[in-house]
């Protein structure tokens, strides 16, 4: 499910829209660097070493130094990350993951905390172009999966547009509840600084509301970590809007806990290893034109230190498929090198856009084996559109 080429494409999309906007938020390059004993040291790379010395490294190279972008700081961070967690897993090794993702939610606590603007502002686009995209991909998914259809990228995409404001609010109904409830405890908290007594009184008295409401901010980030794949499925295999997604997710979260983890663990460990596959075949792809390609180039570069393949394409190998060559010699090299790069670049984005296939796909199936456990709800039965309703009356007649 995950191959087809539909999804492939909306996931490429989505890729190329969230990377140009990064590209054009990076422009502000808001992220102090400077030259260190393993390349460039970051402000990502301190705070994971060091948090206590990231502000004072900001405040020293504020109006110097060089700088480069939060989003590129970012995706090379948690590439490394990415491959890390995945190699754990093969070993069988469940905190060799769990230390990587946890330097990963590190890093996005780094650029919260640090560049706050930038954030909401790429966050808000972000959340936007996956409502698009990742509802397309699990309506694609569900009428694959429910009845063995195969819709068209338009119609798909079509769907997601038509409920974007499903797709895009269920993710922040979560959030906005925490922030709701964190609220009233603060205010609680302010209150405590009444003086004369008073305060410290009145939040003694009112501690039993704290903690409900402490309780209810538990049991909504449980909810969201464990539950978070389910919301968008839940939009597009049965139309709800972000109140009944939310709560569906929840409920699933809540009533059959173990068969949602052993379906996640279980859809986990497949898409590792559908992961490797599809990056395997990515690597032979380019390892042959690569080798195929010098066999028919015995010119050397105007360097004189290697030919021309060589000189603006730097030989791929499995852990590092694309990179960009800095032996080109002259204009023409150069030019070549940055078109190789772009293309073989497109070819990375085909393998990560198997991932966000993946994840849209085994999503869409787990919600649909949760919906058929705990509400009895047929696997065939989804949500149709009224106009395709109508559209299919014809057809039962015949």
């Amino acid at each position: 499910m995950a191959l087809q080429p539909s999804k492939l494409i909306i996931a490429f999309w989505l890729i190329a829209a969230i990377g140009l906007a990064g590209w054009v938020m990076d422009l502000s390059r808001t992220v102090a660097t400077t030259p260190g004993t393993n390349g460039r040291e970051t402000e990502l790379n301190l705070y994971m070493t060091a948090p206590e010395r990231v502000k004072p490294y900001i405040e020293k190279y504020t109006g110097s130094g060089e700088r480069t972008g939060v989003f590129s700081t970012m995706w090379g961070f948690a590439v490394g990350k990415f491959h890390g967690a995945l190699r754990e897993v093969f070993a069988l090794n469940l905190p060799g993951v769990v230390y990587n993702v946890a330097d990963y939610l590190r890093a996005v606590k780094w650029a919260i905390r640090y560049h706050a603007v930038y954030c909401v502002i790429f966050g808000i686009i972000k959340l936007c172009l996956v409502s698009i995209a990742g509802g397309a991909i699990c309506r694609i998914a569900a009428l694959q999966f429910a009845r063995d259809e195969k819709p068209g990228i338009t119609e798909a995409l079509a769907f997601s547009t038509k409920r974007f404001a499903s797709f895009f609010t269920t993710p922040l109904v979560p959030a906005a509840i925490i922030i709701l409830v964190g609220a009233c405890i603060f205010l609680l908290g302010l209150i405590g600084n009444i003086p004369l007594g008073l305060g410290e009184l009145i939040v003694g008295i009112s501690m039993p509301v704290a903690l409900v409401g402490g309780a209810i901010i538990a049991v909504v980030m449980i909810g969201t970590i464990a539950g978070f794949n389910l919301m968008f499925p839940a939009v597009a295999y049965d139309g709800s809007d972000c109140l009944e997604a939310v709560s569906r997710s929840f409920n699933y979260v809540y009533v059959r806990p173990w068969r949602l983890g052993f379906y996640t663990v279980t859809a986990g460990v497949y898409g590792a290893i559908g992961y490797v596959f599809v990056r395997l075949f990515a690597f032979l792809l380019l390892w042959s034109t690569y080798h195929v390609l010098r066999l028919g180039v015995w010119l050397d570069s105007t360097r004189g230190l290697a030919d021309k393949v060589m000189a603006i394409w730097p030989e791929p190998s499995f852990s590092q498929l694309a990179a960009y060559s800095a032996a080109a010699g002259n204009w023409s090299e150069s030019i070549a090198a940055f078109l190789v790069y772009l293309f073989v670049l497109a070819i990375v984005g085909l393998v990560v856009s198997f991932i966000i296939s993946f994840y849209f796909s085994a999503s869409t199936v787990i919600y649909a084996l949760m919906r058929n456990k705990v509400d009895n709800t047929a696997l065939e039965e989804i949500y149709t559109e009224p106009e395709e309703a109508r559209s299919e009356i014809p057809n039962s007649i015949s």
